[in-house]
């Protein structure tokens, strides 16, 4: 059994100084995982690094566009009305989706078509004929540089978004996460579509004192707000294997947001403050709470969905000159059959046409028979209809179970 110590319960598993033997790293085996839990590789295989055409075969496309064309050309009597013309412009759809062999194809099948159609109805002189051909040319010539050039500048641009890709994912790490204590899953939504994080953010760190969690929402939304949440991030990593307590973990990352603020006046970028929430979860079924004016949690067990009371929410980090008292510990259950759903503002706060707020709670009593596994992929869903699918903010809802 694990005792506390001035309103902090410590954990048997470790203290500092066997830390520090075993030279600062502490290693825990991953526990087996649930029967029903998400697979390990569902987050990585959502994302896309480059979007792919939808069109595989570009020729069957300019065949198919030529045969009624052909067919106009041979079935109109009047000398004057040409349509084999206009087949000239047939090499620009693979040059824009497809790739330069498929473009060269295009041009030669068009050069032939254009050639024995003229041949079988010839053009009033050999120097309209000459004129056509060498329009068909010139356009063929243009459609294979440019094709070129797009898979030129599509091959750079998949290179930096696999850059861009590799280094946000090292800032946040992809769902599911698992420590030796729990394992955590949902959606992740930033507000900004093509970038894969945003102002939300969260971690799970096993440390010596049990799973150190974070859940925090940086003021504002999308690129702007990357840097304070790199700021809390870094901090939260390192802390949560050196600090005993939660309240001085706090601590740490109030100071973090502070220094990252203080270079943002620097370089005259606006400071930011973080709402967030710590939580420590150990082999006890109490687990500890920090709360810098988050949303609460909701626990829901055996049917029942409650909010989890945590007291004043406290100010966000970042602002702890302003509040009267230091932040404390507050404590609340968390079974080993619970699940406990944490959610950022972009849902507690999204309106639908009518102004509305979501209906949270309503929703997660309606879900009381749904796998926990699957609460923050309805809830996700169920949102984008409460909004119609305008999204303002950035959307975070993750399920936090305790791992087997």
């Amino acid at each position: 059994m694990s005792d506390r110590t001035n309103g902090v319960r410590r954990s048997p598993f470790a203290g500092p100084e066997e830390l520090k033997e075993a030279g600062g790293v502490f290693r825990r085996l991953l526990p087996s995982r649930p029967s029903d839990a998400p697979p390990t590789s569902r987050a990585e295989s959502s994302v896309e690094p480059f979007p792919t055409s939808a069109v595989r075969a570009p020729l069957a496309y300019v065949v198919a566009l030529t045969l009624p064309i052909v067919a106009l050309e041979l079935v109109i009597d009047d000398r004057t009305v040409r349509l084999t013309p206009l087949l000239i412009l047939l090499p620009a759809f693979p040059a824009a989706i497809g790739t330069v062999r498929q473009t060269l194809y295009a041009v030669g099948w068009v050069l032939i078509v254009i050639t024995g159609v003229l041949i079988y109805r010839p053009l009033p002189s050999w120097y309209n004929y000459a004129i056509v051909m060498v329009l068909a040319a010139t356009l063929g010539v243009l459609a294979v540089l440019t094709c070129h050039l797009r898979i030129r500048r599509e091959q750079d641009l998949h290179r930096v978004r696999s850059t861009a890709v590799a280094l946000q994912r090292q800032m946040l790490r992809p769902l599911p996460v698992l420590t030796d204590r729990v394992i955590v899953d949902g959606v992740y939504l930033p507000v900004e579509q093509d970038r894969l994080v945003g102002g939300d953010i969260y971690e799970a760190v096993a440390s010596p004192y049990g799973t150190r969690l974070l859940f925090g929402d940086v003021q504002g939304k999308g690129l702007p707000a990357i840097g304070a949440a790199f700021a809390a991030l870094g901090a939260f990593r390192e802390a949560a294997l050196r600090e005993p307590t939660l309240t001085a973990l706090v601590d740490d990352l109030e100071m973090a947001v502070v220094r990252h603020n203080a270079f943002a006046q620097q370089t005259g970028e606006p400071e930011r403050f973080v709402t967030a929430l710590i939580l420590g979860i150990d082999a006890s079924t109490d687990t500890q709470a920090v709360n810098c004016g988050h949303p609460p949690p909701y626990l829901l067990n055996l049917g029942a969905v409650t909010s989890v009371r945590l007291g004043d929410p406290g100010v966000p980090l970042g602002l702890a000159d302003l509040a009267p008292k230091p932040r404390t510990v507050e404590w609340f259950p968390f079974p080993a059959e619970a699940t406990l759903l944490a959610c950022s503002d972009g849902v507690t706060e999204a309106r639908g046409n009518s102004g509305a707020f979501y209906p949270l709670e309503e929703r997660l009593r309606a879900w009381a028979d749904v796998s926990p596994w699957e609460v923050a992929d309805n809830l996700a869903k169920d949102l984008s209809q409460h909004t119609a699918g305008e999204q303002r903010d950035d959307i975070t809802a993750l399920v936090v179970r305790r791992a087997s």
